[in-house]
């Protein structure tokens, strides 16, 4: 063998390769497939997870509460699961769980045991109110910053 040249060894193929492949001249099929992005897509632009991660903050920072969004399916137990996600955040007594499931159409907000002095359940009703008018134009980002909002402004400044 000179320099330069290449040896293939022939390979039969036996069947007819499928729909958007082709086989090569060294034998080796080329297959074109559907491009599936790793991990999920999520429902939101950068700017809007700013936008939320920015409410989220402030609410926790002028309240002193740990607030959280969960937006998924809650299951069929949707109280209990939203319960469940309020134990698993690092400050249970202080939190604050506001979970959106849209495919159930459910909304449900949890409060710890010491942030449910500083917001009743009318505060979070409201704020529920306001989320559901948001989703119904299509707006589930303004929907999350209001409520927020609205909890924060409930539950007022920290009381040392």
């Amino acid at each position: 063998m000179a320099t330069g040249e290449l040896t293939h060894s022939s390979t039969a193929v036996d069947e007819e390769p499928g729909y958007g492949a082709a086989v090569t001249s060294s034998g080796r099929i080329s297959a074109a497939k559907m491009y599936e992005p790793a991990g999920p897509i999520s429902p939101f632009t950068t700017q809007q997870l700013a936008r939320l991660d920015e409410a989220l903050t402030l609410a926790s920072r002028e309240t002193g509460l740990d607030f959280s969004v969960y937006l998924g399916d809650l299951g069929e137990d949707t109280r209990a699961t939203a319960e469940g996600l309020l134990t698993s955040t690092d400050n249970p007594a202080d939190g604050v769980v506001i979970a959106v499931s849209p495919g159930q159409r459910v909304i449900e907000i949890v409060t710890g045991s010491q942030a449910r002095h500083r917001l009743p359940d009318r505060g979070a009703k409201l704020a529920v109110a306001s989320m559901v008018a948001s989703f119904k134009e299509g707006d589930l980002i303004g929907g999350l910053v209001n409520a927020l909002r609205m909890l924060s402004d409930q539950a007022g400044a920290p009381q040392h």
